[in-house]
């Protein structure tokens, strides 16, 4: 009988594989192919739905007109007068309560289960409310060049120029897809569709009828001018004004941006981990 002896050195023992960490972040690139799929995808919704495209399509028609004919007589003295007020109010009220829109319609999707099928994809989980955001940004050029379209039509003519007019379309624009951010938060937080609908048109109507859009704020009262300059309704209504009519704009513009930057970053996130929650 042979007995093998096996020394500690001939001993193989395994080496150990190295497990990669799995992580849930998405870079940075892929987030954005993510958000521009999905809102692809919105655009085709609104090719199928035409019909979602009658407030940015009736409304500056005929707010414009109304306005303008009844008003502008009584305000501005003049039909011709009043316009270099009027048309940079009318585009600031179309285009934010375009906004309010974003809100309900995404309280919509909601509900109707769509949003609870992409949280399974491997996908950014902001690129779900981004998309549907950037897609709606299409709303607010068509509000836009609808409403500028609308004023030349009945004989405004922008002292800015073509330049001017296209600067304050897009500070408009941007500033409005800031905003929508906002909404977005209140549609994934509200219990239904037509409750985020007034909520949002409570708080929007009344800051865009007292920011001077339709009449000067200085014929309001005192209390009302001084809420002004907390309303971000009013800032958009004194850039878009001074770039259109080739007037100063003062340190609005900077306020402006620096503010739509500010509610970004702290609504972004907010309306994510929401969405999170709920879906």
């Amino acid at each position: 009988m042979t007995t093998t002896i096996t020394t500690e050195s001939q001993v193989h023992h395994p080496v150990p594989v190295a497990i990669p960490q799995v992580t849930n972040r998405i870079p940075i690139r892929q987030a954005v192919a993510n958000s521009c799929t999905l809102a692809y995808r919105g655009l085709l919704k609104i090719k199928h739905k035409p019909e979602q495209l009658f407030d940015v399509t009736v409304q500056p028609i005929l707010f414009t007109a109304l306005f303008a004919y009844i008003f502008g007589g009584a305000i501005g003295g003049s039909v011709q007068d009043y316009l270099p007020i009027l048309i940079p109010g009318i585009l600031v009220q179309t285009v934010v309560l375009t906004s309010v829109v974003t809100g309900t319609q995404l309280r919509e999707d909601m509900d109707k289960g769509v949003f609870y099928r992409f949280k399974s994809l491997p996908i950014a989980r902001i690129s779900v409310l981004a998309g549907a955001l950037l897609a709606d940004m299409v709303r607010y050029v068509i509000a836009t060049v609808l409403t500028v379209v609308v004023g030349l039509s009945i004989g405004y003519r922008p002292a800015g120029g073509v330049l001017g007019v296209v600067a304050a379309g897009l500070v408009i624009v941007a500033c409005s897809f800031a905003i929508s951010w906002i909404w977005a938060l209140v549609g994934v937080t509200g219990r239904s569709a037509a409750g985020v609908q007034g909520i949002s048109m409570m708080i929007m109507f009344p800051l865009t009828f007292m920011s001077g859009a339709f009449a000067p704020v200085s014929t309001m009262p005192g209390w009302m001018q001084g809420l002004n300059h907390a309303n971000p309704a009013y800032h958009m209504v004194n850039v878009c004004r001074g770039l259109m009519n080739g007037t100063a704009v003062g340190g609005d513009l900077v306020s402006l941006l620096i503010g739509s930057l500010v509610v970004l970053a702290i609504f972004a996130p907010l309306t994510v981990m929401a969405y999170m929650r709920r879906a």
